[in-house]
Order: structure tokens, then C-alpha cells, then sequence
């Protein structure tokens, strides 16, 4: 039995590319034995487990760029995750190792490197992160998601795959009618799609809730993803305007339907969330996320928006803008329709499938 130890978390943007991976593995290679390495208290402690996969955890933080008395345990908590590390990857004894980003797979990929074992590393963004670009001279595969990364990255270990997406996003076309009753939608009307992340996004929820009273009005129907610490307060704002129109939910578990029904998206710039938006061939209104690392979001917005598949405004723009550009994009049908086929175009549907048979053929070569 062959073991593909996978690391990577602290969003969902490297967590579910992992679990993609490693369940199209499992189908191509059904006696693979798999465990993953996360971050202690973050998010892919509960997600890997729901998943159907073993995880164990780290102490690892991140290290903060601004000044905070956070990072005065960062060495220690670093110190104490590589000894974890060690001692996960001599008793585990991986084939191969996979690692999908996030100040969560240093230590694994440290360690890994150090011991010369196999490496394939996957990167989401059009600019990678620390981590990545820190142990990519030691892998033997870069899977990335789109061209020019020869930038950050040795050129001969580049393979251009697409990031892996779920499976099960494209929804049949004989359940169209079934998905807007999910929401209980009518198909007269069109849908905007509001998501910011695994996570929520407070620019894009504070705007939607001080324009409920607008919106309300308005002849659209809206899907609303708030995360779960915005839910109370967005159901709140929905009541008081009476948004009949508007659907709250803090996650969002059959994303099929809700990409299928919607015209338009409004959300972040992650990039799981744009490879899904490619693959289901919706246009986007992106908002991206100013604090994200090297400002990775708007690197991101910019390969679909100068591919013509999307807009985007900036976060300090969003309070006055948002709302007036989501109205003006979804009354303009021939719009929608040109940044739809453009979307389509980006989308890279079997790159989980090519993940995960590189990382076979990999483990075959293995003396």
C-alpha cells in the first residue's frame, strides 16, 4: 500500500483543493493510504474530517506583518511544529507528499524536503505564496493554474493544470427548474449570487445590508453567503427592509444549484472561487481582498478581467460602487453573455484529474 501524506490549510482556497486531490486519487487508486496536516484550530480540523479523511494537527501560526504580540510565540510555535512534523512523517512514512499552500504546510514540506522525499506542491494564485515559493527549488512538481509563473518558479518544474474544483459543481440541465425552487426563486427573474469566501467577507456583506431597502425593490433575486458571524445580522437587515428577494445563508452546501440559477456573481477574488466560476461559466463582479497576502486577489481578478470574463472594483470603492455596478451589470444581458463565454474559456475542469495522475505516475517512478 502506497501513502500521499497532503498539507495545506488555514482557508478553504488551500484546503479543498487538497481534499479534491486526494478523493480523485482515491478513485484512481482506491488502496492509497491518505493523511493530512493542517493548522490546530483552523478551519480544515473540522472540513478534512467531514471530508472522510484523517487529519492531525500543528501548532503552527501564522507570522503577522504588522506588528502584534501575536508573533512573539510564532518562534516557539514554529520550533514545536517541525518537531511534530518529524515525528508524523517517520511514523506515517509517505510515498509522496502533496502540499497545497498556507503557513500550514511549511513544516511538513521542511521536513519532507530535508528528507529528499517526493514533492508536488499546488498553487492556486497568479502569485504564490510564501510558503510555495520557499521550498519550490526542492519539489519535483509545481502545479499551478495559469501561465507565466516561471516568474517565481523554476521553469522546469512548472506543470500549468488548473486548480482542482469539485466534481460535482455543473448541475444537469433537468435540474435547472428543481434549483430555483431550492431557493424558492422563480425562473422569470434573474439571480445574483453574493459569496465571499469560505469565510464571509465583511466589505461585501456591509454593503449588501445598507442597501437591503433598496434591493428589495429591485426586479432581481439574491443569493446571499455571509459567513457565519455576519448570518444574524444580515437575516436582521433582509427582515427589517421585508427583502422578500433575498436569500441569507451563512454556507452555501449546494453551490450547483446556486451557480446554476445565477446570471451574475458578486464575491472576493480567492482563487478556488474563480477556477469554479471558470468551470460553471459564470461572469463575476470581483471585490478582492486588500489584506490578502502580496495582495495575491487583485493579481488574481486581473487574469479575468483582462480576459474579458469579469469586473472588478476595489475594496475602498465597494461602499460607493458595489451595488450600483451588480445592477448595472445584470439589466445588460449582451454583457453577461460575452463575460460568460469569456469565463467559460478560462476553465480548466480536468485539473484534479491531472493532479492527481501526476502525483500516481510520480509514486510508480519511485525506486
Amino acid at each position: 500500500m502506497q501513502r500521499i501524506l497532503f498539507t495545506g490549510g488555514g482557508t478553504g482556497g488551500h484546503i479543498y483543493p487538497a481534499v479534491a486531490i486526494a478523493r480523485e486519487v482515491q478513485k484512481l487508486a482506491p488502496d492509497t493510504e491518505i493523511l493530512f496536516v493542517g493548522a490546530l484550530g483552523k478551519m480544515e480540523m473540522e472540513k478534512v474530517p467531514r471530508a472522510g479523511f484523517k487529519i492531525v494537527g500543528l501548532p503552527v501560526t501564522a507570522f503577522h506583518r504588522s506588528l502584534t504580540m501575536k508573533n512573539l510565540l510564532f518562534p516557539y510555535k514554529l520550533l514545536m511544529s517541525l518537531v511534530k512534523a518529524r515525528k508524523i512523517v517517520r511514523d506515517f512514512n509517505p510515498d509522496l507528499v502533496v502540499g497545497t499552500g498556507g503557513f500550514a504546510s511549511g513544516p511538513v514540506l521542511r521536513v519532507s524536503t530535508q528528507k529528499h522525499l517526493p514533492v508536488i506542491l499546488q498553487e492556486q494564485n497568479a502569485f504564490p505564496g510564501v510558503t510555495n515559493r520557499l521550498v519550490a527549488g526542492k519539489v519535483n512538481h509545481i502545479c499551478v493554474a495559469y501561465p507565466g509563473m516561471e516568474k517565481y518558479f523554476p521553469k522546469d518544474k512548472i506543470v500549468v493544470t488548473g486548480n482542482p474544483v469539485r466534481t460535482d459543481l455543473v448541475l444537469p440541465a433537468d435540474r435547472l427548474a428543481a434549483a430555483f425552487g431550492s431557493f424558492g426563486f422563480s425562473c422569470e427573474v434573474p439571480v445574483i449570487l453574493v459569496i465571499g469566501g469560505s469565510l464571509g467577507a465583511r466589505t461585501l456583506n456591509h454593503c449588501m445590508a445598507a442597501a437591503a431597502g433598496r434591493l428589495a425593490a429591485a426586479p432581481v433575486q439574491i443569493i446571499w453567503q455571509t459567513g457565519t458571524n455576519f448570518v444574524a445580522e444580515a437575516k436582521a437587515s433582509v427582515e427589517k427592509a421585508d427583502a422578500k428577494n433575498i436569500r441569507v445563508h451563512d454556507f452555501i452546501y449546494n453551490m450547483d444549484e446556486a451557480y446554476a440559477i445565477a446570471s451574475l456573481a458578486v464575491c472576493r477574488s480567492g482563487a478556488i472561487t474563480l477556477s469554479e466560476l471558470a468551470v460553471v461559466g459564470k461572469p463575476a463582479l470581483l471585490v478582492p481582498f486588500p489584506a490578502a497576502a502580496e495582495d495575491h486577489q487583485t493579481k488574481n481578478a486581473k487574469v479575468f478581467t483582462e480576459a474579458g470574463a469579469a469586473q472588478m472594483i476595489s475594496d475602498a470603492e465597494a461602499g460607493n460602487k458595489m451595488i450600483n455596478k451588480m445592477m448595472e451589470l445584470i439589466d445588460d444581458k449582451r454583457a453577461l453573455a460575452e463575460m460568460a463565454k469569456n469565463m467559460t474559456a478560462l476553465a480548466k475542469p480536468d485539473a484534479t484529474h491531472t493532479i492527481a495522475d501526476l502525483a500516481l505516475k510520480l509514486l510508480n517512478r519511485k525506486p
